[in-house]
């Protein structure tokens, strides 16, 4: 496996919507939502909203059905794959409702691809035992973490110097890093939709597999590489933003 951990934020990173409003919307609770959520914190409403559906004969199938409808763009489905076939440790890192992460990965036959689904609003507490769990052998892994709302920024002051940081361009991550540009320590490369995520991502696990590649023996090197990178997957130039 390759030294390589590539964590996603799932809500409009993995998919292109914030999942609780897309069940809420899609269950046709929009208005009970927005009377009750200047009264209440986030995770409490969402549990008031749900319990309603529920009383009005709403079931798991019926959510499931509407998270199947999720917007993903079809590049974001080919760069999670092509991470784990180039051997990636991936893994979820979000506050989304597990049970609506693991349908849409179930539904569009991403859930093998992925190691760990971690979904806890703690991320930066969550991120250093990603990093430790990770260390099994003794080598630190290089870390990509990908996101685009605020909570992402306290797991990206956790990174190393030689890992990446990949926010999403527009998005609250974004604004908070153009805000503090100093306070990070990792390399950042924005994304803004699922092409620009399969090109940005895929050319930083290609440099971290020829980094690698350089601290082998001559006679290893090559051999060691994936066929993709062989073949010379493109490898611009790093923008430090």
């Amino acid at each position: 496996m390759a030294g390589v951990v590539v964590v996603f934020d799932f809500d409009k990173a993995i998919i292109d919507v914030d999942s609780d409003n897309w069940v809420v919307d899609g269950l046709g609770a929009t208005e009970l939502f927005d009377s009750l959520l200047p009264t209440m914190p986030w995770n409490t409403l969402i549990d008031t909203v749900m319990g309603e559906l529920h009383a009005q004969g709403r079931t798991l199938r019926d959510v499931a059905d509407v998270l199947r409808a999720a917007p993903i763009d079809p590049h974001v489905v080919a760069t999670i794959r092509a991470a784990h076939s180039l051997g990636c440790d991936l893994r979820v890192l979000s506050d989304a409702n597990r049970f609506f992460i693991e349908t849409v990965l179930d539904h569009h036959g991403l859930r093998g691809c992925f190691s760990e689904i971690n979904t806890n609003p703690s991320r930066g507490q969550v991120l250093d035992r990603i990093r430790a769990s990770a260390a099994v052998d003794g080598a630190r892994k290089r870390f990509i973490y990908l996101g685009d709302g605020r909570g992402d920024f306290c797991p990206s002051l956790r990174l190393a110097r030689d890992d990446f940081m990949m926010p999403r361009k527009g998005f609250p991550v974004w604004d908070l890093m153009c805000e503090n540009p100093g306070l990070l320590q990792a390399e950042v490369h924005p994304w803004s939709d699922g092409k620009d995520m399969e090109e940005t991502l895929l050319r930083l696990i290609s440099r971290v597999l020829v980094e690698e590649s350089q601290l082998l023996p001559l006679d290893c090197k090559l051999e060691s590489l994936p066929v993709a990178v062989q073949d010379g997957m493109p490898m611009p130039l790093v923008v430090k933003n």
